[in-house]
Order: structure tokens, then C-alpha cells, then sequence
């Protein structure tokens, strides 16, 4: 009897020192964050004015979506400006849009030109969208095409 009061004291006690040593600590990963100021992330704004952080996919021409940038890899994206690659889907509308084609351009992206966005106190977001065609282009479209993003 008195060996299992001894396991069941130690148990205790080994207990008491866990929940001690949990209060000191705090929650799990409490203490990494302390003093240290996390920096707020740049967005894009899309179609819908939803902020989004390195978008796997973004629409261009959000009135008729006949023109929108797929497959998105992000090698960077910073504070000042983000770069990618993936590829721009546009429809050929032949004979008219709705009966039209998509067809796909590899492409390489960036973002710049950074603004405090209307109306979200403290958020940033790009304004300018570059697109570069690294092969054929589709038609009318210059092999550098830059967009401007509205952040309302």
C-alpha cells in the first residue's frame, strides 16, 4: 500500500509541476509572437472587391470573364510588389463570345504600385497588374500588357 501512495503522490506531484509549467508558458506558441510586430500583408483586389493573397487564379475582364489569369505560382510577393507565373485564359469570340473559344498563353505577372485601399483602414493593395506573354499572344495584345486594379 504504501508503494502505490508513493506513485500515486509522484503522479501528483508530476502533474501539479505540468499544469505550472502550462501557466507559465501560456498557450502554445504565445511566446513566439511576443514583441514582435507582424508587418500587414499587400492584397489584390478582385472582381467581386474581396481581398486576396497570392491568388491561384484572377479574372481580367470582370464584366463578360472572357479574360482571366489561371495557375497561378507566386515566386514572390512582398510588401512593394509580387511576381508569378501561370497562364491567361481569353476567349477568341468566334463568332461572337458566347460561342466563342478559350485559349491558353503562358505568362509571367507582376503586381506594383501600392495604395492604401478606400474605405479598409490599414490595408494596402496593388494597383497595377503586368502580364507578360512568354510565347504567342492573343490577338490585338501586346506582348507586355499592363491593367490597373481598383481596390473599391
Amino acid at each position: 500500500m504504501g508503494r502505490m501512495r508513493r506513485q500515486k503522490a509522484k503522479a501528483a506531484v508530476l502533474m501539479g509541476a505540468v499544469a505550472a509549467l502550462a501557466v507559465t508558458v501560456g498557450p502554445a506558441g504565445a511566446a513566439a509572437g511576443e514583441g514582435r510586430q507582424v508587418e500587414p500583408t499587400t492584397v489584390v483586389v478582385d472582381c467581386s472587391g474581396q481581398s486576396q493573397v497570392r491568388p491561384t487564379s484572377y479574372l481580367i475582364a470582370c464584366g463578360d470573364g472572357n479574360n482571366g489569369l489561371v495557375s497561378l505560382h507566386w515566386t514572390q510577393w512582398g510588401q512593394t510588389s509580387a511576381e508569378g507565373r501561370g497562364s491567361d485564359v481569353v476567349n477568341d469570340c468566334v463568332p461572337y463570345c458566347a460561342a466563342g473559344r478559350f485559349h491558353e498563353f503562358p505568362v509571367t505577372v507582376r503586381l506594383d504600385t501600392v495604395r492604401p485601399r478606400p474605405g479598409q483602414s490599414g490595408e494596402a493593395y496593388f494597383t497595377v497588374l503586368h502580364v507578360h506573354y512568354k510565347a504567342a499572344t492573343p490577338p490585338r495584345t501586346p506582348r507586355d500588357a499592363t491593367y490597373s486594379i481598383v481596390g473599391a
